[in-house]
């Protein structure tokens, strides 16, 4: 006859064993996350440098354009205050 653990003992290592299969799932789920925000701050990169290149040939390569309010100013020149 083959020995036995407790059945306590084994509703622990069922217990654990579930518990390590779970998290397992959700790290792959976390990493499946991680790489579509990735893929996506590339695209927003690529996105804002067409955009960026237009607006430079629509208001001067050398201009800055606020981010609040719109406003289109010449970049100073080395020496001169922003």
């Amino acid at each position: 006859m083959a020995k036995k653990i407790k059945e306590s003992e084994l509703k622990s290592l069922r217990d654990l064993n579930t518990e390590f299969t779970k998290i397992k799932s959700q790290l792959g789920d976390t990493e499946l996350q991680k790489y579509t925000l990735l893929l996506r701050v590339q695209e927003i990169k690529t996105e804002f440098q067409v955009l960026e290149k237009n607006l430079a040939e629509t208001y001067g390569k050398d201009t800055i354009i606020s981010m609040e309010t719109g406003e289109v100013k010449p970049k100073p020149k080395d020496g001169e205050n922003k």
